[in-house]
């Protein structure tokens, strides 16, 4: 519909509401003033030529006053409507001038029959009045209370009219005559009314039945013009798209393909029209089975996708993803299927080449995994000879130059041990694979371990270890504390090794907030420093500050990785502070939750020495006879009676036949390995030995698989003397519960707290964690 049609409906609407034809009555009656004035003029001239000059003034004046003052009000209708008077109000008042203007009327044909010669006037009397009424009543439907006003002040006067004939002594033959004239004029008025409101009436509906049907067809025109050019825009798209796109009837026979489809599969419409797309398409490695679905479906009406190999005209197979959607008829019936297909050919090319990469990866992981496994267990086994024996030989009475020997024998392995953990702490946070655990723990007891392993470098060189908590520090915080211990260590041990003189200050901060704690732990140094040019990939894995620093210090640069990781994997981060004097400045945060008062627990103390074992019959079970020379030189002055077995076979006999208290269980051995062994112990019955495997497997799966086999504790190689006694020290007695399981080795960072045999010489308060501010120092100087 155009906007003047539009505009038209509406204005044919607002025309004919009641304040709309108000409107027109007004502005009507002052249109046509004057020529109702006619009859006016021509009745006053009949009064003037055949009653008298006067009587014809007087009538013409009553009958013009009427005139004015209806007009007059009408005139003002249109503008006092504009100004929002309420339209009942003005339609009253209108009313009310009518029945005025025909009271002067009836008026003005009273005093012409009152002044005429007796009977001579009522023919002249009754046709004005009708004139009157067939002018009243061509206003019916504009307003209709003015008119039933007028024509009944003029049925009123009509009567009054006959009664005047009678007192001017008319014949009983005039009156009949001029009852009969009257009942025919009244009814000619009548009829003339009523055709002319019926027609009136007819011509509004027509009207706007017209203006209604005009809207409506230029609607259906506009949907039809954009039914049109959607139709078109759709007939452009499935004509042109690269996608194969067909239509079906009901029994799934080709109707119509597009040109897509044709470039796709290379057959022309001609050739696959009326035939099924199964009976076209179909290659020999299609799933029937599929295809015979896809059709029971779109013949229940349902819309369905599929991936399905298809054959091209050229006997290429290619896989494309079909959508069949149905179109269905009034009463629910498939009419017709549209068909959209797409080449996914490459798509599942990638997918596979993906596929096989991804379990090329997985397998190289796995090897990876194996790699590391394997390397780590042939390492530790001979480093656990080693780094045992040194500890044994440290302990003989020797020379400053035998010392001297056995101290770099001991650093040197256990600097090759870090190397070792390092590799093995990246692949597992590579892997995902690091766990970082939540639990309560004392943060100056996890900053005074860590320093208290280090201090022992840091006297041997010369330098001083401070530690400073510039804030008074939380009793417990809940966090990881292996991993924290890792870090400081990691921290302060590259702060020794890059310092000659001078020292290491470790410093805390905390921010106490609601639930949680910030902390801020800087360790700085006196030493090196670090080059700017290499400040930037310094926590980059197996990066150094440069090629010098590696030759001098040696390291795999992974330390530093592995700490922000850690830190990262906590919450927190890791930087190198801007320089500010000689030396390398690094800052820890992590954001730690705070443990309630009333739910503090003390954490369980460092071990500082071995319990007392006391006497026991012990089963060593290990292929190796420098590692069973080793356990038996940490056992001896126990009271422990130790037997050997050299494989897990012999193991399980002798587990029957001599009943020991405690296993040592390596895991790797030949004949039957540690876990198997461990199985057939448990399964034979009888009395139940404390077993602890002893292994140089150090990856976290190791030990779940030890415990599901039925181990009871775990150490892993190489073995410490102090983490073997109290590991054995913690065995439960007849008539115990079972005790905690052993300490891991000191090189680990994720069990108990590290022991120290410095950590009773700090000076914090134990049972706060602080020292007010005040830094304790450990000097050899």
């Amino acid at each position: 519909m155009t906007m003047t049609e539009r505009q038209s409906l509406a204005r044919f609407e607002a025309e004919n509401s009641p304040e709309g034809l108000l409107r027109r009555y007004a502005r009507g009656r002052v249109r046509h003033f004057v020529p109702r004035q006619i009859a006016t003029v021509a009745g006053s001239l009949a009064l003037a030529l055949l009653v008298s000059l006067d009587v014809a003034f007087l009538a013409a004046g009553l009958a013009l006053l009427g005139e004015f003052i209806d007009c007059a009000v009408l005139y003002r209708v249109p503008a006092l409507l504009d100004r929002k008077v309420p339209m009942r109000r003005l339609y009253l008042l209108s009313a009310l001038t009518a029945g005025f203007q025909a009271i002067t009327i009836a008026a003005t044909v009273l005093i012409a029959q009152w002044t005429a010669l007796t009977g001579e006037a009522s023919l002249f009397s009754f046709a004005f009045l009708a004139a009157a009424v067939l002018n009243a009543g061509v206003v019916q439907r504009y307003h209709p209370l003015a008119t039933n006003i007028r024509n009944t002040i003029y049925g009123l006067t009509a009567i009054a009219g006959f009664g005047v004939e009678m007192l001017n002594g008319e014949s009983g033959e005039g009156l009949v005559y001029n009852a009969f004239g009257l009942a025919m004029l009244a009814f000619i008025a009548y009829v003339f009314l009523r055709f002319v409101d019926g027609a009136d009436r007819r011509r509004f509906e027509d009207s706007r039945n017209l203006l209604v049907g005009q809207e409506a067809l230029e609607r259906a025109i506009e949907e039809l013009r954009v039914s049109q050019a959607e139709a078109r825009q759709l007939a452009l798209v499935a004509r042109h798209a690269n996608d194969a796109v067909m239509l079906l009837d009901s029994d799934h026979r080709i109707l119509w393909v597009n040109e897509g489809f044709t470039r796709m599969k290379g057959y022309t419409p001609e050739e696959v029209l009326g035939q099924t797309p199964t009976e076209v398409l179909a290659a020999p490695g299609s799933d029937r089975g599929q295809l015979e679905d896809v059709a029971r479906t779109t013949i229940a009406g349902q819309s369905v996708r599929y991936e399905i190999l298809n054959r091209t005209k050229d006997g290429r197979e290619i896989w494309v993803e079909a959508a069949f959607a149905p179109i269905l008829t009034p009463d629910g019936g498939v009419e017709k299927v549209i068909v959209i297909e797409r080449d996914i050919t490459e798509a599942k090319l990638r997918a596979q080449e993906l596929a096989e990469a991804r379990d090329r990866a997985e397998a190289g992981a796995r090897a990876k995994a194996a790699f590391l496994a394997t390397m780590s267990h042939e390492i530790r086994t001979p480093m656990n000879g080693i780094i045992g024996m040194s500890d044994l030989l440290a302990e003989e009475p020797l020379s400053d130059q035998q010392k001297l020997y056995a101290r770099t024998m001991r650093n040197s392995a256990e600097a090759l041990l870090k190397i070792i953990n390092d590799i093995l702490d990246y692949s597992k946070l590579e892997a995902d694979k690091l766990p970082i655990v939540a639990e309560p723990f004392s943060l100056a007891d996890c900053i005074r371990d860590a320093a208290g392993i280090l201090k022992p470098q840091a006297r041997e060189k010369g330098l001083f270890l401070d530690i400073c908590h510039e804030t008074p520090l939380p009793a417990l915080v809940i966090g990881d504390s292996g991993r924290l211990r890792q870090i400081l260590i990691n921290l302060l041990a590259n702060a020794i090794k890059f310092t000659s003189s001078g020292g290491v200050t470790v410093t805390s901060r905390v921010t106490p907030g609601d639930a949680f704690v910030d902390i801020a732990v800087k360790v700085a140094d006196t030493g090196i420093g670090v080059a700017p040019e290499g400040a930037g990939r310094i926590f980059e894995r197996f990066e150094q500050a440069d090629a010098e620093t590696t030759r001098e210090h040696g390291g795999t640069g992974l330390g530093l990785a592995i700490s922000r990781q850690l830190a990262r994997r906590m919450g927190g981060d890791l930087r190198l502070l801007p320089p500010d004097g000689p030396g390398a400045a690094f800052e820890l945060t992590l954001r730690l939750a705070r443990v309630d008062v009333g739910a503090e627990e003390a954490p369980e103390p460092s071990v500082q020495e071995a319990e007392s074992v006391g006497p026991m019959r012990l089963l060593l079970v290990e292929d190796n006879a420098t590692n069973r020379l080793l356990v038996q030189r940490y056992l001896e002055g126990e009271g422990i009676e130790v037997t050997e077995a050299e494989d897990g076979g012999v193991a399980v006999d002798l587990a029957q036949r001599l009943a020991p208290d405690v296993i040592l269980m390596d895991m790797s051995m030949p004949v039957l390995d540690g876990l198997e062994a461990t199985r057939r112990i448990r399964a034979a019955g009888g009395p139940r030995p404390w077993i602890i495997a002893l292994t140089a497997n150090a990856f976290d799966s190791d030990r779940e698989a030890c415990l599901a086999a039925g181990m009871d504790d775990f150490l892993a190689k190489p073995l410490r003397k102090t983490a073997l006694l109290t590991a054995l020290a913690h065995i439960p007695r007849q008539g115990e519960g079972e005790k905690a399981l052993g300490s891991s080795a000191p090189d680990g960072v994720s069990g108990a707290p590290t022991s120290s045999d410095e950590a009773p010489t700090w000076k914090s308060r134990q049972e706060s964690g602080t020292t007010s501010g005040r830094s304790t120092r450990s000097s050899a100087r």
